[in-house]
């Protein structure tokens, strides 16, 4: 089988060669995106789910759809050592600045640039060192409050007034959003809020791990009546095998029914790991049809990288204590744990525990999908636990 024509994508956010089983949400981005620009009210839309359930796909596809209805998008990844002002304000000036290139009467876009620059010497916004210069007088009283929750809301309806005056609309697009400081999701739900209240052409589009409904619910209550959750999950046996047979077929290979039931086993239908186990499948075939054989032997080295990438960079930046606690749960099985258990299998008290799960849930590692209750965020981390951790004593 030649390699070089292996139809299969595992990676970061890489588009897989079938989008299977994702249909509904991305209907529901459409109806979105489509009754926004009719300006008729609708909620944005915030992914959630799991490591490898492919949300940065989907946040992609999005962008795609988006775009192909005239909208002026931003795609921006949060993380933890970047502020949202900091993340979304050179976007917002390239954004402002294709407005402005625009046909159209009305100053709005050229008073969206001024509350953008007041905006940025409100927070000192800085790249590399190198301030962010706008060759225009900033609207004084205009979104340099320093308080985000008061400014970004009035960032949001400059920007929107002016892609409205242009005859354009706006999609702010966020990966990782769980990372945003909690203040700062407070503001951007506020401007979303803004935004629906008045009506205005810019939507957001955003994807995180299972805990971003509560992070939203704790911020602002009215969160769930300004945002649709969808949650993305593994996928059905049958979209599965879809995502598995649709790309081979057009190079005239097929899989044996077989081959293709172990690999759902072994993946439990997660998109990443199906790309993952189907590349590697191809690579070790010598020929149609792909048999069980082949499958299993392919699953050595999909095992092996998998170690040794997408499980290993998350295990590297865990501290001891924090890799006793998911050795702990991953003892237990895959999940969801009674907090109790865990405790009780370390020989410890509920209380004392409390920082590392506390890290754990800021690193992204794990969260609680009810009240007492981990599991990881990560499918099938608890297998990767025990064989990074063969040997596991509650004592030490």
């Amino acid at each position: 089988m030649d390699p070089i024509k292996n139809p299969f994508s595992p990676g970061a956010g890489a588009p897989p060669p079938e989008l299977v089983g994702r249909e509904e949400v991305l209907e529901q981005a459409r109806i979105l995106l489509g009754r926004v620009k009719q300006k008729r009210p609708e909620k944005s839309i915030l992914l959630t789910g799991l490591r490898g359930v492919g949300k940065t796909v989907l946040l992609n596809e999005m962008e795609h759809i988006a775009l192909a209805d005239g909208y002026r998008t931003i795609l921006v990844e949060a993380h933890e050592n970047k502020t949202l002002g900091v993340l979304l304000a050179p976007h917002l000036r390239r954004l402002l600045y294709e407005l402005d290139r625009l046909a159209g009467a009305g100053d709005k876009v050229r008073r969206g640039l001024a509350v953008l620059k007041s905006f940025i010497g409100a927070i000192k916004v800085k790249i590399e060192d190198i301030e962010l210069g706008l060759d225009i007088d900033p609207e004084k009283g205009a979104a340099d409050s320093g308080d985000l929750e008061i400014d970004l809301p009035s960032l949001f309806t400059a920007v929107a007034e002016a892609a409205e005056e242009r005859g354009s609309c706006v999609a702010i697009l966020i990966d990782e959003i769980q990372y945003i400081k909690k203040k700062e999701l407070s503001a951007l739900i506020m401007a979303m809020h803004r935004m629906q209240q008045r009506q205005l052409p810019l939507v957001l589009l955003g994807a995180g791990l299972p805990i971003l409904p509560g992070l939203a619910g704790e911020s602002k209550s009215y969160a769930e009546r300004l945002f649709n959750f969808p949650d993305i999950g593994a996928l059905s046996e049958t979209d599965a095998i879809k995502a598995l047979q649709d790309p081979v077929k057009k190079y005239e290979i097929d899989f044996e029914p077989a081959a293709l039931q172990e690999i759902f086993l072994l993946t439990q239908g997660y998109p990443y790991f199906l790309q993952e186990w189907g590349y590697q499948t191809w690579n070790h075939a010598e020929s149609s049809p792909i048999d069980l054989k082949v499958v299993r032997k392919a699953s050595e080295t999909v095992v092996h990288r998998l170690d040794e990438n997408f499980f290993r960079v998350r295990f590297a930046r865990l501290t001891p204590g924090e890799k006793r606690f998911l050795r702990a749960m991953a003892h237990l099985g895959p999940g969801p744990h009674r907090t109790s258990d865990i405790a009780d299998l370390l020989n410890v008290k509920i209380h004392s525990m409390g920082p590392s799960r506390a890290n754990l849930i800021k690193k992204g590692m794990i969260y609680s999908p009810s009240h007492g209750n981990m599991a990881f965020t990560v499918p099938l981390f608890d297998e990767f636990m025990r064989r990074a951790m063969p040997e596991f004593d509650s004592r030490n």
